[in-house]
């Protein structure tokens, strides 16, 4: 399933990272501990977090993630979504509690 079909299927926000909405998502990862998504998330995966500043996006770069739900409505920050057009990484949002965000991703990507 790409992106797209994710953000559309949730009510996702993007706030930026439009270029990779094509991306296909192989799987999830929830965490807010960065060293935790570097060491644990695989590439592909669609990470969800209440993180939102600027190393989200180098994080999912390196790990080439398939894009980031920031979770609870929390809005990032214009140099956060910059990064996140420069590097082509989706950076999407949800006003749902994050065991809901994981919940409903689960259930879309079946």
């Amino acid at each position: 399933m790409k992106v797209s079909d994710v953000v559309e299927k949730m009510g996702l926000t993007v706030f930026g990272g439009k270029s990779g909405l094509d991306r296909e998502i192989k799987g999830g990862y929830v965490s807010d501990l960065l060293s935790d998504v570097m060491g644990c998330s695989d590439e592909g995966d669609l990470w969800i977090t209440l993180q939102s500043h600027r190393n989200v996006v180098g994080i999912a770069s390196l790990k080439d993630l398939a894009g980031v739900i920031i979770a609870k409505g929390t809005i990032p920050s214009v140099e956060t979504i910059e990064d996140s057009n420069r590097e082509g990484i989706p950076l999407l949002g949800s006003t749902y509690e994050t065991f809901d965000v994981t919940g409903l991703l689960h259930r879309t990507l079946g």
